[in-house]
């Protein structure tokens, strides 16, 4: 939910010339007024159409980058409103992150979906020549409050676009995977965003990393710089396994109808919310019985689609040979809006179109994941570090390494620098990109890899990998990632030579192998099977590239260290808590650990 860096870039534009603001603090059904900022055109010949953004990063920033980033829709002419959240900036009320839905039968309760509804009935009553129509779009939080108010649509909500929007903040979404904490991002986020204005948190030294681990467990963090001041991290620590706290903020356990149009929106490299996105559109295509549900992926991290400072021809050093941000928003984005709320031109858009690195080009589908085309491949776990598809026939098959939590492996080549902050600039965006030689060589991580590809293999599916592994402690994360190794001579960007580029990766934590919600210790040395959703891709592994997998068991400060001592809840975890355990991860007959991919038939 990092939209505020992309903020930061377009909020000290001015407005446009011909647009004029008006600000307005709007009554909800409770009494608690919000601030709610309206850009209108001058001059405009019929009625327009609104376009809602309802966010907690200060909707002034918000609607200058509206203006700023989304020129085509500007030239269309719209209502532009945005407006901020219960108790952030100049709204009244108390804020609370990811406020969870009412329960069922509560008419008098108050939650994201009855301000959005009270929010659009005052502005097609009181907002100056609009045509009766809304429209709501958002990226991060933003994209959230969208998905709140489709739960129960207001009748003006004419189309909506969830862009990267979260899910499930246990299982997949910005601050757990899998119940395994994203350490580094929950604290920097609880602490910056929890609270009535944006305030980053101040290190005091440049390396991260560093940081993180000299702050020990991660009881620390109340005892020594939140003081319990921020509700959110004292939920967190309250709530660490996957219980009612959690379940009332799952997107998709509320969604029980489609009838708005709905374009879902994610990225590739999403380095906060791509499971989100996903899980949000096969709900909600399960659902969908007139055809309103849409999907667009492209290769894009954290809301890398939107606004005018880029193109999305490139990310980082990995070009797409096309400007496919700007693709989406004049394209898809403006063509969409324009359709539904002002019956402009015609919907030339699949029910699915995603974007495929390698190959470089946008792929059309009439479902998705693909039902059709592919073929459910395996690649398998091998001696020597062997990666290959055909499957182990030997009875004996092991690797093993020390997992030692005081010398995690670092998520990116060190220092690690702020997510926020501009002293020095952030390159938390950009993080999924890196090259991930850096962990390549370390004794506690395990690469297998193919031969060169002596033609293209197209992935294009659901992945999962299924590890087959022990320790000789009571709990233990495990991390696959799988990977592009580009040849090590590649005369079309030296500088690319040799580069590891992950395509998927995740972690599960195995006090979870049952149950999320009762986690219980691992029997050391006992051989159990961990299934590790990789979510999906559309990839293609051009020829002479090699296909990697690496397996670790720490990822910091991504992910907090797992004690590997079974305590019954790590935000409780003492120093003395902490300690190395040996891991084995099996390729054998009998446990064959692989990864399961979709291939695209030739």
């Amino acid at each position: 939910m990092m939209y505020p860096i992309v903020l930061a870039l377009l909020a000290g534009q001015a407005g446009p010339a011909d647009y004029e603001r008006s600000v307005s603090a709007i009554p909800m059904r409770d009494g608690v007024k919000l601030n709610t900022v309206v850009w209108r055109p001058k001059v405009a010949p019929t009625p327009l159409p609104i376009l809602l953004v309802r966010t907690p990063y200060d909707a002034e920033s918000t609607c200058r980058g509206e203006l700023a980033g989304y020129p085509t829709m500007v030239r269309d002419q719209y209502l532009i409103v945005c407006q901020d959240l219960r108790g952030k900036f100049g709204s009244e009320g108390t804020f609370v992150m990811i406020r969870p839905t009412r329960k069922p039968g509560d008419t008098a309760g108050i939650d994201e979906t009855t301000d959005a509804y009270d929010t659009i009935d005052w502005l097609v009553k009181h907002v100056p020549n609009n045509n009766g129509r809304v429209g709501m779009h958002g990226i991060s939080y933003d994209g959230w409050t969208t998905m709140m108010a489709l739960l129960d649509p207001h009748p003006a909500l004419k189309a909506a676009s969830p862009q990267a929007s979260p899910d499930d903040m246990f299982l997949g979404d910005d601050f757990s995977h899998n119940g395994a904490f994203r350490l580094s991002y929950g604290f920097e986020y609880v602490a910056a965003v929890d609270g009535q204005r944006f305030t980053p948190f101040a290190f005091d030294r440049l390396d991260t990393y560093e940081w993180f681990l000299r702050l020990g467990g991660l009881g620390n963090v109340d005892g020594t710089y939140f003081h319990r001041n921020k509700p959110a991290w004292s939920d967190f620590a309250a709530h660490a396994t996957f219980d009612d706290y959690w379940k009332s903020r799952k997107v998709t356990r509320h969604i029980s109808k489609v009838t708005v149009p709905t374009l879902t929106v994610a990225g590739w490299w999403d380095q906060e919310d791509f499971f989100g996105p996903l899980t949000i559109y096969d709900k909600m295509e399960s659902l969908d019985t007139k055809g309103l549900n849409y999907l667009v992926v492209g290769p894009w991290n954290h809301g890398g689609w939107a606004g005018s400072s880029t193109d999305g021809e490139s990310l980082g050093p990995i070009a797409f040979g096309s400007k496919t941000s700007s693709f989406f928003r004049d394209s898809v984005e403006a063509p969409w809006f324009a359709y539904w709320l002002k019956d402009q031109g015609k919907l030339d858009l699949p029910e699915a179109l995603t974007f495929r690195p390698g190959a470089n080009r946008w792929q059309r589908h009439e479902s998705w994941p693909p039902k059709t085309g592919v073929a459910q491949r395996r690649l398998f776990l091998g001696p020597n570090g062997s990666l290959s598809w055909s499957r182990p026939t030997t009875s004996a098959g092991v690797d093993r390494y020390v997992s030692d939590p005081a010398r995690p492996v670092p998520y990116r080549a060190r220092p690690i620098v702020p997510l926020y902050g501009n002293a020095p600039p952030s390159t938390w965006p950009l993080w999924q990109v890196d090259d991930q030689r850096h962990s390549h060589l370390r004794p506690d991580v395990l690469s297998f890899e193919t031969a060169p590809l002596d033609r293209d293999v197209t992935i294009s599916g659901k992945i999962a990998a299924k590890l087959f592994a022990s320790t000789t402690g009571t709990d233990a994360d495990w991390v696959v990632k799988l990977i592009d190794v580009y040849p090590e001579e590649y005369p079309a960007n030296p500088k690319m030579g040799g580069y590891q580029l992950m395509v998927v990766g995740d972690v599960v934590r195995g006090r979870f192998l049952k149950s999320f919600e009762k986690p219980a210790p691992l029997v050391p040395n006992q051989v159990n099977q961990y299934p590790i959703d990789l979510h999906a891709a559309d990839y293609t592994f051009l020829a002479g590239h090699r296909i990697m997998v690496q397996v670790q068991s720490t990822w910091f400060p991504l992910i907090d260290r797992n004690p590997q001592r079974f305590v019954p809840n790590i935000f409780e975890a003492k120093d003395r808590d902490y300690q190395s355990a040996t891991h084995r991860i099996f390729r054998s007959a009998r446990y064959p650990s692989h990864i399961e991919v979709s291939v695209v038939e030739p």
